[in-house]
């Protein structure tokens, strides 16, 4: 049974097995070596201020088993989570189909959104999406918030998304669209875990993601002209090394920041949590290998509203427990048992009829009773 403590840094329920006590194990294992669900989903096209588009990929569950459309009457769900993804991640990810498959199951409504350039199809303008950047999420959540006006809305957020997160809920102060908010394996001093990633074995990270980034880069470079942007060539591009000279060329200049520093100073979500009013967990390990303990705050450095939970071990976005030959993930479980505690805060905001419906839906799912079409995703 979890119990979120606000206002403090506690020890984390999680507790590595003996044979994943590695921080690379527990990073890389649960991409490759656990078998993802099958999950359903729907995309969904929006336009943007900007005459640009974000994606958004939606599993609405039904009580008799079957995907719902938005306006389906027989639409009955716990509230709406949304996902935002880590860098270059999307809805392929393997912790948003676990995620998504868990909380379909549980009765939510979820909804991931791409950020830009992220869903598999280049975005029309030359801005793109980094660790700061909350116009979009806003907008996706204000489109979530008007199209379910009775439901509870929750948020999670993994590594850059969880940072960004946080950042999105310090800025609004006493906002009323997300009811409760998780973050995991939040980088939240991006000049630290930045220098971190260019130390031992972190450097294949940054290279396989630096790769994905660069190469997203070059393919938009092909359809637009970022020279007014960049004044940086397509072989200048190739030669970028780390994420520091990433945001340094690119990130900065395409987002108006004056330097990677600048970027960094603006967008690490650290010095932020002290300015949340929303309920949220923050999880994290220790062992990180995407960052130092300098990211690890101190309970004087949290709101009354912040919860915050540090493992030993762990890795990054990882929480690998069980056994060798049937192991299993641990997120997904304690982020469902979270939105559950914090439920009862959300039904004293809602009218009597939606909080009947949410509350039955919630002991149906207890039961086993909710179950959701799974299909290829």
């Amino acid at each position: 049974m979890f119990k979120s403590e606000f206002g403090k840094v506690v020890k984390s329920a999680f507790c590595a097995p003996s044979w994943a006590t590695n921080p690379h194990l527990q990073t890389i294992w649960p991409r490759y070596m656990v078998s993802k669900p099958k999950i359903t989903v729907a995309n969904e096209r929006i336009a943007t201020p900007d005459k640009d588009f974000i994606d958004i990929a939606w599993s609405i569950p039904r009580n008799d088993g079957f995907q719902a459309s938005f306006a389906d009457e027989k639409l009955n769900a716990k509230g709406v989570v949304v996902i935002f993804h880590g860098l270059e991640g999307s809805v392929n990810s393997h912790y948003a189909k676990h995620l998504i498959h868990k909380l379909s199951n549980d009765g939510y409504i979820v909804a991931l959104m791409h950020f830009r350039g992220c869903s598999h199809e280049q975005n029309l303008t030359a801005r793109a999406y980094h660790s700061g950047e909350t116009d979009d999420p806003k907008q996706v959540l204000e489109l979530v918030k008007a199209r379910y006006p009775l439901l509870p809305i929750f948020a999670v957020g993994y590594s850059l998304g969880g940072n960004m997160l946080l950042k999105l809920l310090s800025e609004v102060k006493n906002q009323q669209i997300i009811k409760a908010a998780v973050a995991v394996s939040a980088p939240l001093l991006l000049a630290e875990c930045s220098l971190r990633m260019q130390l031992g074995f972190s450097r294949l990270y940054q290279h396989y993601l630096l790769a994905s980034m660069k190469n997203n880069l070059l393919e938009k470079m092909k359809k637009i002209d970022m020279k007014p942007l960049l004044s940086i060539s397509k072989k200048e591009v190739k030669q970028l090394a780390s994420f520091r000279d990433f945001d340094q060329k690119i990130t900065a200049p395409l987002h108006g920041f004056e330097s990677a520093d600048d970027y960094y100073a603006k967008s690490s979500a650290f010095n932020m949590l002290k300015n949340i009013n929303t309920r949220t967990l923050i999880l994290h390990a220790k062992d990180d290998p995407f960052m130092t303990e300098a990211v690890v705050p101190s309970s004087k450095d949290l709101s009354p509203s912040v919860a915050y939970e540090l493992s030993e071990k762990g890795g990054h976005v990882g929480f690998l427990y069980g056994s060798l030959w049937s192991p299993k993930l641990w997120l997904q479980q304690r982020i469902s048992a979270f939105f559950s505690e914090q439920l009862r805060f959300a039904y004293a905001q809602m009218d009597d009829t939606a909080c009947d419906n949410a509350l039955q839906l919630e002991t149906a799912s207890a039961k086993g009773q909710v179950t959701s079409e799974r299909s290829r995703a």
